[in-house]
């Protein structure tokens, strides 16, 4: 593929070259505030906006876009992070008049909402195994620390909180698991992984014991591989007094075919912005219910959705609630995109679903000559860069007109380049994505030390970027904090 990313460039007074200016850069107009009825220190005297004309607004934009690179350009293989193309009825469906509905509107007069919440908790709890689920997390991460929470208020009511002050987590677990269970006022017991990539049995039986609150696994792991030992798993946690938490963010690999409840989990969270193709990423908002196992409904957060013997719906506080997690109801429209991406898939679109994740990942896998030393994997799998380094190949791959796969994690696999290319992707597309990783695994240590090359924007020194990074468009003086 012959790729060169869309610049707009213009040049300063000093001949230098700069990318596309800001809104107010180009034109502006200076705003003053008369007889405003608010303090005095809450006013300003005058604001300067951008004062573009409508053709100007959306030149800017779209040149913005023409330098950016998004799942809308091409494949996509973030590991473990599922960004994929966002189909786009559900946006369609967020964009209906209904899905701005007032939060504080009265239980009685939003009925059609309450009942997609509802739905959607029964939609989850069927594709978990799990009795019901909450929808209040505003995120993967959210959803890891109110399950803990659940776990801990389960705790309490046996009255072991006090005994039960540790959470095992594999080492190749998400970051996300160990800054969790910290969060939540746990210790972090890590497990390594044994010699094929997954749990060893043996090191778990010695880790669990009367302090044990919790242990969290991702099934399949972030190798892409499936826990074979899970149900002995299980019992192990189980008989030790703990519980057994599901990090949902590989369900993608397992949906229509195998459920976390099944396999002995007790809490999971669901990345529905991740699974169910709510866009991920761009920071913008997520979702990650949590589904829970019968004896732990009554610590879901509050409110919580039901329906009523009349057949209507109500928001309700659980029993035993931990209180609430995020203000209302989570991210309604979030929420909204997941119910129609369910609804119109259906049982056997969803199954097709890890059926193309699983079959994406095995054929791209064949099709690039790099070694990838655990397996067989599902929808996702650890390639290794060997003696290149791993972020040097990932901005080589930049100038084939691809995104780079995660790179250097999980830290088990030397140079890891961890790769799902997910089910949205064709054919074509994969073999689009092998020849990316052939061309960069031909590239001298020259060509990659330079690269990229071809983007909007050159190599940039992610340390300095790092260590003082720019947090305002406006000029910041030299005596300036």
């Amino acid at each position: 593929m012959n790729y060169q990313q869309a610049t707009w460039t213009r040049e300063t007074d000093s001949g230098e070259p700069v990318n596309e200016p800001l809104l107010s850069e180009k034109r502006t107009q200076t705003v003053t505030y008369d007889d405003v009825d608010l303090p005095d220190e809450l006013v300003r005297d005058e604001l300067t906006l951008p004062e573009p004309a409508e053709p100007e607004v959306a030149s800017h934009y779209t040149r913005l876009s023409q330098m950016n690179y998004s799942v809308e350009h091409g494949p996509y293989p973030l590991g473990s992070c599922t960004m994929k193309y966002n189909p786009k009825f559900i946006e369609d469906v967020a964009a209906l008049e209904d899905g701005a509905i007032h939060p504080d509107r009265p239980d009685e007069y939003a009925q059609g909402t309450l009942g997609v919440l509802h739905g959607l908790q029964e939609y989850l709890a069927e594709i978990g195994g799990m009795e019901t689920a909450t929808l209040q997390p505003p995120a993967g991460a959210a959803g890891e620390f109110t399950g803990l929470l659940v776990a801990r208020a389960y705790h309490q009511s046996n009255d072991e909180d006090d005994k039960r002050r540790e959470v095992i987590v594999p080492a190749s677990a998400h970051g996300t698991n160990f800054a969790s269970a910290a969060m939540a006022g746990y210790d972090v017991v890590e497990l390594p992984s044994d010699e094929d990539g997954r749990v060893p049995v043996d090191a778990l039986e010695e880790a669990v014991g009367d302090s044990t609150a919790a242990l969290m696994l991702t099934n399949p792991n972030t190798l892409g591989l499936f826990e074979r030992d899970i149900a002995d798993i299980a019992d192990i946690v189980h008989d030790a007094g703990g519980l057994l938490y599901y990090d949902g963010a590989n369900l993608n690999a397992l949906l229509g075919r195998a459920r976390p409840g099944d396999m002995g989990f007790d809490i999971m969270h669901y990345n529905v912005h991740k699974t169910f193709a709510s866009p991920h990423g761009g920071g913008g908002p997520g979702a990650g219910p949590i589904g829970v196992v019968d004896e732990l409904t009554e610590f879901l957060p509050d409110p919580h959705v039901r329906e009523t013997d009349d057949g209507s719906f109500e928001f309700y506080e659980p029993a035993e609630s931990i209180g609430k997690v995020h203000g209302f109801y989570g991210n309604w429209l979030v929420l909204l995109k997941t119910y129609a991406y369910i609804s119109r898939l259906g049982d056997g679109g969803l199954k097709d679903t890890s059926a193309m994740a699983v079959l994406n990942a095995n054929y791209l896998a064949s099709q690039i000559d790099l070694d990838i030393p655990y397996g067989p994997f599902h929808h996702e799998f650890v390639a290794s860069a060997g003696d290149v380094d791993a972020a040097e190949f990932a901005k080589g791959m930049l100038d084939e007109g691809v995104h780079p796969p995660t790179t250097k994690w999980p830290e088990i696999v030397d140079e890891a380049l961890m790769t799902e290319p997910t089910e949205a992707l064709s054919k074509d597309q994969l073999d689009v994505l092998a020849a990316a990783f052939t061309a960069t695994n031909r590239k001298t240590s020259d060509e990659l030390a330079d690269a990229p090359t071809m983007t909007a924007a050159a190599r940039i020194d992610q340390t300095s970027a790092a260590r003082n990074p720019r947090l305002s468009w406006q000029d910041v003086g030299e005596n300036d904090e």
